[in-house]
């Protein structure tokens, strides 16, 4: 079997080699390649864009780039899941990517890319800890080792190119997962300007002239298909080593003006993506997809669910989950059919056939998780419905039966499940906190109640007291009782029976 590249398959990059380098790509990792290469894959296809990519190695230990140079700077992206009620499974040929650059060991040539005046757009996604201040030195021959250290650098060498001129600015577009991203990256890099003792004629420059925007991503991107390769090269006709798998879904939120919208024109190529204010897709976003992961993590894994999958073809399992999105859906300020549409596409990617979505994996963290995504939509439903949302707060229950530890390790508490120990990751304090109030229930220390009462009166966990939402705690009591006594799936079937069906 060949090896992917143009002499072998000249069609599937021949048509971009002459479009000029308009992006500077900082990382070269799946999500990029399988996200933002892809879209302007498209873009490209419709001459909408015009314009290819250099991808720039982020660390000093990259693997990527040499694998994509001796595939000619070709990948192959495959999108499997669930849309518009269809099975999809495509495969296509990206040739964004021009060619890549390492900049521990050909700075001159980043520089150079800096400097053309084909460049238009920096992206990047070095992932959260990318975008963090670094102390150090600065040297014109020699790359930063931070990615703001990296910006700075090559901002500078092209204001200087340019003379500080005002059209010479870059529009800047981190994928990093924080919020106010592009916001923290423009402070970051003129602090490290600042440290070097660049003039401040050139952070005037960058400051006015340089669009850095917030932004939001989400699609699922599992990379390479390590498990089925075998299976994947019979069917591609050849082999590829940076093979891409992701979801169908995507959405791409960018805090960009007019002019953005005109250099990166996504939306006329039919894809995905909303423009100005990002802030409410976040929320919908975390309250409407991250949330029910949140909800059902715990109750999924206690009912015996291993998978998100397997909690959506479970017809209890997939009746609890309804039953959230409605409690979740009012809580969520934006208009009812733009929520709809994007609850109908988070369910069908629930229901994606070929991401095993694994409820162990989802449930690391799940007390923190639980604070930023659920308590916010609790606290709203109560007060819009004068009543607690009793799919939430039978959630919230299960996540403490969740932890319940049969013993500590090191790392965290360790739980049981019909008989098989499974291991769960907190925060030193949480594990802490939840260990040894269970344990002074187990010894008849505390009553269940008085369990509740401290675990939710610790400001340390959920940072205020939430027995103050009024009837909480009785109410994580009683469904925290039922389940210990008769199940998770009987204390579902029970809590169901009872809930209204819809919200206001």
């Amino acid at each position: 079997m060949v090896l992917l590249s143009k002499s072998q398959y000249p069609a599937s990059g021949e048509s971009f080699d002459h479009l000029p380098e308009k992006v500077l790509q900082i990382g070269e990792g799946n999500f990029l390649r399988g996200f933002i290469d892809w879209m302007i894959q498209q873009m490209n296809k419709q001459q909408l864009f015009n314009g290819s990519v250099v991808a720039v190695q982020p660390t000093p230990h990259g693997r990527v780039l040499p694998k994509l140079n001796a595939q000619d700077w070709l990948y192959t992206t495959v999108l499997r899941g669930m849309q518009e009620g269809e099975i999809v499974d495509q495969s296509e040929i990206i040739t964004s990517i021009k060619r890549g650059i390492n900049p521990y060991s050909d700075w001159n040539e980043i520089l150079k890319t800096a400097a053309s005046e084909d460049l238009e757009v920096v992206v990047s996604n070095t992932t959260e800890a990318g975008i963090t201040y670094l102390q150090e030195d600065y040297s014109e021959s020699e790359s930063p080792l931070s990615y703001p250290g990296k910006l700075a650098a090559l901002l500078y060498h092209r204001y200087r190119a340019f003379n500080g001129d005002k059209d010479a600015g870059l529009i800047i577009l981190p994928c990093e997962l924080i919020e106010e991203n592009g916001k923290k990256l423009k402070y970051i890099v003129k602090r490290v300007a600042e440290d070097w003792k660049f003039p401040q004629e050139f952070i005037n420059w960058l400051d006015a002239y340089n669009i850095f925007c917030d932004t939001l991503v989400d699609r699922i991107v599992t990379g390479f298909p390590k498990d089925s390769y075998e299976e994947f090269t019979s069917r591609l006709g050849y082999e590829d080593q940076l093979i891409t798998v992701g979801e169908p879904y995507h959405m791409f939120a960018i805090d960009g003006d007019e002019r953005v919208q005109e250099k990166l024109p996504f939306h006329k190529a039919g894809l995905n993506v909303k423009w100005g204010d990002i802030e409410q897709y976040r929320e919908m976003k975390v309250r409407l997809l991250n949330g029910p992961h949140t909800l059902m993590s715990s109750v999924g894994f206690l009912a015996g669910a291993n998978t998100v999958l397997d909690v959506m073809e479970d017809k209890l399992l997939s009746e609890f989950t309804e039953q959230g999105f409605r409690e979740i859906n009012p809580a969520v300020m934006m208009e009812q059919d733009e929520k709809q549409a994007f609850i109908n596409s988070v369910k069908e990617r629930f229901l994606n056939p070929y991401n095993k979505h694994y409820l162990a994996d989802i449930s690391m963290n799940s007390i923190y998780k639980f604070k930023s995504r659920l308590v916010p939509t609790l606290k709203r439903y109560v007060d819009r419905n004068e009543t607690l949302p009793q799919a939430i707060v039978f959630s919230l229950a299960a996540l403490l039966v969740f932890y319940r530890p049969i013993r500590r390790d090191d790392k965290g508490i360790i739980g049981i499940r019909n008989g098989e120990e499974y291991a769960t990751r907190e925060n030193d304090e949480v594990v802490e906190a939840l260990a040894t109030n269970w344990s002074d229930y187990d010894e008849g220390k505390i009553t269940l109640a008085e369990l509740v009462f401290t675990i939710l009166q610790n400001r340390a966990i959920w940072d205020e007291d939430l027995n103050e939402i009024n009837q909480l705690n009785p109410s994580v009591t009683e469904y925290l009782n039922e389940i210990l006594s008769n199940g998770t799936k009987a204390s579902l079937q029970k809590m169901l029976d009872s809930a209204p069906s819809k919200t206001r």
